[in-house]
């Protein structure tokens, strides 16, 4: 029998709303390529064991401590591993195939077990153990003119270099789901004076893939000294949303469409962790899949009262 384990650390809801968010996505994207001839996979680079689960606390080896500078991170963001590889094999109908990415040696002996949970899907899982941004690389290189997929970026930190965003797009063939660590690491990288160190400024560049965020976050003021003379300071004037619409910008210039609606998700004490954005790699089929993930990305609307509960409240 399966083993569910659907615990999360974060106190909130956060975690189900995103795996919620894409697994509707997948289903309306296997309905509609069910029905053509195309090939079409579901990409995870991150799968851990596919369990969400508050009890794996595993400590980061050294590599990965330096790659997603964990001391800047909410403690309960370390404590968790991701479902979405469960959650896209339980749609129907599937994908033609899966590929799950995981560095880890023990989480990929776990994940191992999902083809016996899911031996309907046992034949076309591979599991790919090794660097997600190596991997994906070598998916990119294949020949993509009639297979199409949906990759999901799930990384801990700032882990995903532009590099690797621009190789997915070049396919035309890849529509992106990235959770952007806007929160957990770009805006806590930001020091209010500008004061970046050239390691942290070479991360920001990597993962924008170009220099010119820092003008556009931060802002030169002139002031007088006590001497009559003026210098000039910087001042952090970027807040989430000036982050958020300068990295969709930077996917439109690469994306043939991009959701204008990216989904800031928080923690329990409403502190902004991750930014949920949709690309579209496909330019042909750009409109239905932007408006499908637009539709999914929109805040959920508050319910109206009834009629009768109107009536006996007035």
């Amino acid at each position: 029998m399966e083993q569910v384990l659907i615990e999360h650390s974060f106190g909130g809801a956060w975690t189900h709303e995103k795996l919620g968010r894409v697994r509707k996505y997948l289903e309306a994207y296997v309905k509609i390529m069910s029905k053509r001839t195309h090939s079409y996979a579901y990409i995870d680079a991150f799968a851990g064991t596919g369990y969400i689960n508050k009890k794996a606390k595993e400590p980061l080896t050294d590599e990965e401590f330096q790659l997603s500078l964990p001391e800047l991170f909410e403690p309960e963001v370390r404590d968790f591993i991701e479902g979405s590889a469960r959650t896209a094999l339980r749609i129907t109908p599937g994908f033609k195939k899966y590929i799950f990415i995981e560095k880890d040696q023990k989480k990929v002996s776990q994940l191992e077990n999902i083809k016996v949970d899911f031996p309907e899907h046992a034949e076309n899982i591979e599991i790919v153990r090794g660097d997600a941004n190596e991997a994906i690389l070598k998916i990119c290189a294949q020949q993509w003119r009639t297979n199409r997929a949906v990759i999901f970026l799930d990384p801990y930190g700032m882990q995903i270099p532009w590099s690797t965003i621009e190789r997915i797009a070049e396919t035309q063939a890849i529509d992106l789901w990235y959770l952007f660590p806007i929160g957990v690491a770009i805006n806590r990288l930001l020091k209010k004076d500008g004061a970046i160190s050239d390691s942290i400024r070479s991360r920001l560049n990597q993962t924008f893939g170009e220099t010119d965020w820092f003008d556009a976050f931060y802002t030169s003021h002139q002031r007088n000294d006590i001497f009559g003379g003026t210098d000039y300071h910087l001042e952090k004037t970027a807040d989430f949303e000036v982050i958020k619409e300068y990295f969709i910008q930077r996917l439109k210039e690469i994306f043939p469409g991009v959701a204008d609606n990216p989904l800031l998700l928080k923690n329990s004490r409403n502190s902004p962790l991750y930014l949920l954005c949709f690309a579209c790699g496909n330019r042909h089929a750009v409109d239905t899949a932007k408006k499908i993930a637009q539709d999914i990305l929109n805040p959920p609307k508050p319910k109206k009262k009834s009629a009768q509960l109107s009536l006996q409240l007035g």
